[in-house]
């Protein structure tokens, strides 16, 4: 019996049943082979291919254990660095997403026979810290890497300079108060002194030198009346430039905190055209040989029109970004960001919600770098 044709139901379904994941005992890690049945795993077996990689194999079988041992855990670890960072997870979640991928290192090539096992001398290695619960097993990735460790001790480091800050300020308003309190109680308590009364004699003794000493004593009080007076100058002059200098410092922190809030606002513009970046063109007035065909922007010309390179003909054409749409790829792409505030970066595609016609992307430049930020579908496009 012949092959079915190409648009037969049987073609259709075994294409389909091609694509999708099989069962792993009818996989061959050796020969990247997965077989569907039984028969057909058998047949592989009895294969010269495989029985020449058998060899290859047999001649040194630890060097190809420890490669796919290697591989295995480069790209668990990886996956668990990208799609939960340093979040404690279920080992069994980041395995299922993980041999989600067709093309994955399978765990009967390595050197760990079960995922606890993996899991445990992932703990023991110090890659991950692990955990044992009545759910099963925990892991929790630990990020070693040198910038992430850079921005932690900036944040440390600014953190504690604004604590000093604060407590400076704080033992400053102390010992004004303090002193305050001090000249208050040396006010409010009066020193007082024993009543003598005085002979007539000395009575008229003491009016005389009263009435000598006037004059004197007119001057002396005088004088010390100027002198109080310019220390309440000088006093007042000084509060009055420490307010306005903590006036100026609060300005300044209002204006500090003005300047984040407006970095936080999303930049938005009407233009988002990007050389390198993969596009669709939508308008029907070219004909159908460009409707709904993809292109590269070789070239931006006024924000608003670019030269594009069509990916299919090689025709160059010049649009407007009205005639144009963003590309979204297939998960695990790169993309640049086009438009809002983390414009100019580039990031990768983790994942995409229908419902709120949005995607989940990883930045992969820029201050932020490996931050996980939720865009909109007109804000991103493939990179080419």
């Amino acid at each position: 019996m012949g092959k079915a044709d190409f648009l037969s139901p049987k073609a259709i379904s075994n294409r389909i049943k091609s694509k999708g994941l099989q069962k792993l005992r009818w996989y061959c890690q050796m020969c990247q082979k997965q077989c569907r049945d039984e028969n057909g795993f058998k047949c592989h077996c009895m294969s010269e291919s495989h029985q020449r990689q058998l060899l290859l194999a047999s001649e040194n079988p630890n060097r190809f254990m420890d490669h796919f041992s290697q591989e295995f855990k480069s790209e668990f670890l990886e996956l668990l660095r990208r799609r939960f960072g340093t979040k404690r997870v279920h080992n069994n979640i980041i395995y299922n997403e993980y041999i989600s991928d067709r093309q994955h290192i399978h765990m009967n090539a390595t050197r760990w026979e079960t995922l606890t096992e993996f899991t445990k001398w992932l703990g023991r290695e110090g890659f991950c810290k692990v955990d044992e619960t009545p759910k099963g097993w925990y892991i929790q990735y630990i990020d070693r890497d040198p910038e992430t460790i850079r921005r932690q001790e900036e944040l440390a480091r600014k953190k504690k300079h604004d604590l000093d800050d604060e407590e400076r300020s704080a033992k400053f308003i102390e010992e004004q108060v303090r002193r305050g309190r001090d000249g208050k109680e040396i006010e409010e308590n009066p020193v007082y002194t024993e009543l003598k009364r005085e002979s007539e004699e000395e009575k008229g003794e003491k009016d005389c030198r009263e009435t000598t000493t006037w004059d004197s004593a007119l001057g002396v009080s005088a004088l010390k009346k100027d002198v109080a007076v310019s220390v309440k100058r000088k006093d007042t002059s000084s509060d009055t430039r420490s307010e306005k200098k903590r006036k100026s410092a609060l300005e300044e922190i209002i204006e500090m905190e003005e300047r984040k809030k407006k970095k936080q606002q999303p930049v938005r513009t009407d233009y988002w055209l990007q050389p390198n970046i993969v596009v669709k063109v939508v308008t029907k007035k070219l004909g159908e040989r460009y409707h709904k065909r993809k292109a590269v922007i070789m070239e931006v010309k006024d924000k608003y029109s670019a030269v594009v390179k069509m990916i299919d003909s090689g025709d160059k054409l010049k649009l407007d970004q009205t005639h144009l749409e963003t590309v979204i790829p297939a998960p695990g792409k790169q993309v640049l960001i086009v438009n809002g505030p983390y414009r100019d970066t580039e990031a990768l595609l983790e994942g995409i919600d229908e419902k709120s016609f949005t995607a989940t992307l990883t930045l992969d430049s820029g201050q932020q770098k490996g931050k996980r930020v939720d865009v909109a579908y007109e804000d991103f496009s493939k990179l080419a």
